[in-house]
């Protein structure tokens, strides 16, 4: 049975470096927004249902996110709609991939760890973290989107010190080195809990 850790963090925290860093430690990775590309990708399992109830989000066989993007704006009760087509199947696709994995730890990487019932399904809660400027510049830095997106994205996302007082531990990623520095500590630590258990 593997070990589950949750990992979550707000835009621009360097969850995604910090996820690879426990790879490089021989855990394995699960990446929820990964499944969600699986799942609208042509044959995905979320293109037909998602057919049914959004036709126009439907382009060369796979879900458009842009054409969501704009059902959600035209429609307040959009959003609800595919959180019930596509959480269920996320959920599944979570599964077997637990289930198929023979690492000692795996890591669930789940951006709403906490502000959804993610961190119900894990034995340990890691928040990546930074200070706020560098946050900022890291996201403005990748030239996708405005400082006024930015906010917005930041504004619907559970505060970073929340997240930080609810997880078993925090990576500070300043550095490179210092985050893979906290992840083998924590890797090490779960590790030695295993062995004793």
């Amino acid at each position: 049975m593997t070990y589950l850790v949750g990992l979550t963090g707000s835009i621009g925290m360097g969850k995604s470096t910090t996820a690879l860093m426990f790879v490089e430690e021989g855990c394995a990775l699960w990446d929820a927004d990964a499944a969600v590309h699986r799942l609208y990708a042509k044959g995905g399992a979320a293109v037909a249902p998602m057919a049914e109830v959004f036709p126009q989000a439907i382009q060369d066989g796979a879900v458009s996110r842009d054409a969501l993007k704009s059902a959600i704006a035209a429609d307040p009760t959009a959003l609800r709609k595919i959180e019930q087509i596509v959480h269920p199947l996320v959920a599944e696709d979570r599964q077997a991939f637990i289930a198929g994995t023979d690492a000692d730890i795996t890591v669930l990487d789940i951006p709403l760890l906490f502000e959804g019932s993610g961190h119900k399904l894990v034995q340990t809660t890691v928040c990546v973290s930074v200070d706020e400027a560098t946050q900022r510049d890291r996201v403005l830095a990748r030239g996708t989107m405005s400082e006024e997106q930015f906010q917005m994205i930041k504004s619907k996302q559970m505060p970073d010190a929340e997240k930080r007082a609810l997880a078993d531990y925090v990576v500070i990623t300043d550095t490179l080195d210092h985050a893979r520095e906290q992840v083998r500590a924590i890797v090490t630590e779960i590790r030695d809990k295993l062995k004793n258990a």
